[in-house]
């Protein structure tokens, strides 16, 4: 195999791309957004920043593990294969040691900042993605995604735990909505990237089953995913405005996901990747503003 040379990189840049700042980013943006709903005025602004800091060192910690479970598969990866774990630069204890202080820091700051739920559940995320989802489902299933998708899923109901000390089913709601929402964003990712996965061993959805199979897929859960963004809506916990934005934001997922199976492009399902986050952060946006509108 060909070394794939990296740009020169500090330490401490290494050690950031380790925890996958941009997904982690997006996690905690949604734990942030069930905080804020699960208050039905504005939440005790210390728990907010100890519980965004501790859910965001353990999600830190989770993606630094999984880094160094895959370290010969992302090196087989044009993706990946820069990653400092990939590379050899940082060794596999440093990456434990590192995980384990920002996993350790994590879990004091929500059981003594925050409350013993909310670390509990955060680190059953951290255990369902680090440990059952990088290491047992992702290399025995072409459905990893869909089945270890949950942990991904947590962020909101930890926020909600955070600031109400419990997860009731409006929490769960938002769950579901990232749920289904995981797997057409992660096969847009996987068909494009096809080449990598096919290299890389892993029974990933477009390699075992092929591109036509997995488009299908992607647009069948755009349809799933249309229906469950309507329950905040039903169940009266959202209103007309985070309505009207899921039809719109939803809408046009599933122009994208009928776009992709109509017509591959590599190019087109690299949109749809892309809109999908931005998709989701707009959609939970929305229920935060709508969630505002209600209050005030």
């Amino acid at each position: 195999m060909t070394s794939i040379p990296a740009p020169s990189q500090s330490l401490l840049r290494q050690y950031l791309v380790l925890t996958k700042p941009r997904v982690t980013q997006l996690a905690v943006f949604c734990a942030v957004i069930g905080m804020f709903l699960a208050s039905p005025g504005m939440p005790e602004l210390g728990v907010v920043v100890a519980a965004t800091v501790g859910i965001w060192l353990l999600a830190a910690a989770a993606f630094a593990v999984n880094c160094l479970i895959e370290q010969e598969i992302d090196a087989r990866m044009l993706r990946t294969a820069r990653r400092a774990t990939a590379r050899g630069t940082i060794s596999n204890t440093q990456v434990i040691v590192f995980s384990g202080m920002l996993g350790g820091l994590g879990m004091v700051v929500l059981y003594h900042m925050v409350n013993p739920l909310t670390m509990w559940l955060t680190f059953a995320t951290f255990v369902g993605y680090a440990i059952i989802y990088t290491m047992v489902l992702k290399p025995l299933t072409p459905q990893n995604i869909v089945i270890g998708g949950l942990s991904g899923a947590m962020p909101p109901a930890l926020g909600w735990a955070a600031v109400a000390n419990a997860v009731p089913a409006e929490a769960w709601t938002l769950v579901l909505i990232i749920f289904i929402w995981t797997p057409p964003h992660f096969w847009a990712l996987a068909l494009y990237r096809n080449n990598d996965y096919a290299k890389s061993g892993l029974p990933m959805l477009p390699v075992t089953h092929g591109k036509q199979f997995t488009r299908l897929h992607i647009l069948l859960y755009s349809f799933a995913l249309f229906a469950a963004t309507l329950l905040p809506y039903i169940v009266r916990m959202s209103g007309m405005f985070y309505l009207c934005a899921a039809v719109i934001l939803s809408g046009m997922f599933i122009m994208y996901a009928w776009r992709l199976y109509k017509a591959y492009s590599d190019e087109l399902s690299r949109k749809l990747f892309r809109f999908s986050i931005l998709y989701l952060a707009l959609l939970f946006g929305a229920l935060l503003i709508d969630h505002w509108i209600m209050l005030f």
